[in-house]
């Protein structure tokens, strides 16, 4: 009799064990529904191909932010006074090579000076484009921009002139804008009409002009949506 009892007592806790998975997983399924399709793209990654939309956020040597399409990180600047830009977020195909010189996207200054159209080079896109290629959504990455020698430029003094920038007015560390063209990488005169902008950063200088360069070290993304391909 007392085995029996022992028999009953344990089909009860089993079946008492089923009906509490059965009521989980019911829940489950409810919140999932509520989702639509979004839950599976939980544990999608990027592919080759894919559509990909991305938070993005450039870096300068220091480490600095200067353009950014996260709102977070663009409170952050202004509140400790910094100089960024805040741009739109950025929309690729993973691992495909981009055909063109530079990529423009457009840039509001936190110094109100309005929008602008900021160049972000094929090196740069590309490195990001192949970087993404795993990633989930809402996964975080900083990718590293391989450096470019062709990206650093001598200004001598006369050419800082026609800019209208005095040398004595420069030091190592400072940044500026040079104007870029969209048909090659190389450095223009900011005073003619060029389509993009592009930070420069103060690497030396000697009595003879200044270098610049043109490089961004590091460019963080968060994929923000997969489209698939």
């Amino acid at each position: 009799m007392g085995e029996k009892k022992k028999n009953e007592a344990w089909v009860k806790t089993v079946s008492k064990i089923f009906i509490v998975l059965a009521c989980l997983l019911f829940v489950g399924l409810m919140i999932l529904s509520g989702m639509g399709n979004q839950w599976i793209t939980l544990f999608n990654s990027v592919k080759s191909g894919d559509t990909v939309v991305l938070d993005l956020t450039v870096y300068d040597a220091a480490g600095k932010p200067i353009i950014t399409s996260d709102q977070t990180v663009y409170n952050q600047a202004v509140a400790k006074g910094e100089d960024i830009f805040a741009t739109k977020q950025l929309t690729v195909i993973s691992n495909k090579s981009m055909d063109k010189s530079i990529f423009g996207v457009p840039g509001s200054a936190s110094t109100g000076t309005g929008v602008q159209q900021l160049a972000i080079f094929s090196s740069e896109y590309n490195a990001i484009s192949s970087g993404i290629v795993g990633m989930k959504v809402n996964e975080q990455k900083r990718i590293a921009i391989p450096s470019d020698t062709m990206m650093k430029n001598d200004l001598s003094v006369e050419q800082l002139a026609l800019s209208k920038i005095n040398l004595t007015d420069i030091s190592i560390g400072d940044s500026f804008f040079m104007g870029v063209s969209d048909t090659t990488e190389k450095v223009t005169n900011t005073t003619k009409a060029t389509t993009f902008l592009r930070i420069a950063d103060v690497v030396s200088k000697s009595p003879d002009g200044i270098v610049i360069d043109l490089n961004y070290p590091t460019i963080e993304v968060r994929v923000v949506s997969i489209n698939k391909q």
